[in-house]
């Protein structure tokens, strides 16, 4: 069976995401029916054609902005969003540079960028606006949950450059030195399919093993059998919802262990904070207040996996099937505890397709 959602890297390369109606059979279920009244978003390679952003422009603060470019390299991270088709439009990216790619940046303040974009992943780019980073005075509102700390990008979609259904990638390019970062926007209908999957010591070794990795430059290996159970789901027309307590600035590293550990490729969403949102209760603060943004917009998860009480605590508020709830070696679970993923497969291969 060809895959729906067509393998692609979510850094610099590619990115597919499929969201359509949905069935509620259970998990093991051998019914063939399909649910057909919502409408797909139809799979579709999402290579990054061919890019020109135009000559560089002078920076706004030579003096200050140069200081800040010779910091490190540019950690600039956008914030992926799935979208109903009448819900506002943004673009959301912080700008920041660093020795390394950790909590240690410093933000680009009061600079212009230009915004791209790819519509449906299989159009050249389109150039949508230029927009500037906010300054570390003036604080904007935050927009999607996210708050302003100095050097964001908040840049509302105009209305008559809007996303139509689909999947959609953003480029968000620096004037002043050409630094760019890439982020996904999905608009779907109501009651898509989605699943929705925390990643580290669900996915990964451990709870700290990205930290681990961090200082020399590693990534995580994840559980046998995990990007098969992903797939599965996947394969039925299921969209990823990445949901980690990471913090933000780990953004592209967790983009690089979806691509390259095999993972089908989704929206990823860390946590805002700089530490991130850490463990027990504000770990399941942080998942449940997103879950909750994504139900407001239509947008339930019919599965999930985890591996901490936070995630059961946060899954079980909205997905009422207990069996769908996957719990990675959680006693206690008030979910259903998995040993291992090879388990499960056989199940998840056998649910019906989600949409034709």
């Amino acid at each position: 069976m060809a895959h729906p959602v067509i393998r692609g890297a979510l850094v610099g390369a590619a990115a597919v995401l499929v969201a359509c109606g949905g069935t509620d059979d259970p998990v093991g279920g051998a019914s063939d029916d399909i649910v057909t009244g919502q409408s797909c978003i139809q799979s579709m390679e999402c290579r990054a054609p061919a890019f020109d952003p135009g000559p560089r422009r002078p920076w706004r603060n030579r003096i200050k902005s140069t200081l800040i470019t010779v910091e490190g390299p540019a950690n600039h991270r956008g914030r992926d969003l799935l979208l109903g088709p009448a819900d506002p439009q943004n673009v959301i990216v912080q700008l920041a540079y660093g020795v390394t790619k950790t909590a240690f940046n410093v933000d680009l303040v009061d600079e212009e960028v230009d915004i791209f974009v790819q519509r449906d992943c299989a159009k050249g780019w389109e150039k949508i606006g230029t927009s500037i980073s906010t300054s570390s005075d003036t604080h904007h509102p935050a927009v999607e949950g996210v708050g302003d700390h100095g050097g964001r990008v908040y840049f509302a979609i105009p209305a008559d450059k809007r996303l139509g259904p689909g999947v959609h990638r953003v480029r968000v390019v620096v004037a002043g030195d050409g630094s760019s970062t890439d982020l996904f926007i999905a608009v779907g209908g109501r009651d898509a399919p989605i699943f929705v999957t925390d990643i580290d010591g669900t996915l990964t070794s451990s709870e700290t093993d990205e930290y681990l990795k961090l200082l020399n430059d590693g990534l995580s290996e994840v559980h046998p059998g995990a990007p098969e159970a992903l797939d599965a789901l996947a394969d039925r027309g299921y969209l990823p919802v990445y949901l980690t307590a990471r913090p933000e600035w780990l953004t592209n590293r967790t983009r690089e262990l979806i691509e390259k550990r095999g993972l089908p490729p989704g929206i990823v969403h860390t946590s805002l904070s700089a530490v991130g949102a850490g463990f027990g209760a504000s770990a399941a603060a942080f998942k449940s207040d997103e879950l909750a943004q994504l139900s407001r917009r239509g947008f339930t998860p019919r599965y999930a996996f985890g591996n901490t009480s936070s995630d059961d605590e946060a899954y079980a508020k909205v997905i009422p099937e207990a069996d769908h709830r996957f719990m990675f070696k959680l006693d206690g679970a008030t979910g259903r505890k998995i040993d291992s993923y090879s388990a499960i497969l056989p199940e998840l291969q056998r649910l019906p397709q989600a949409c034709r």
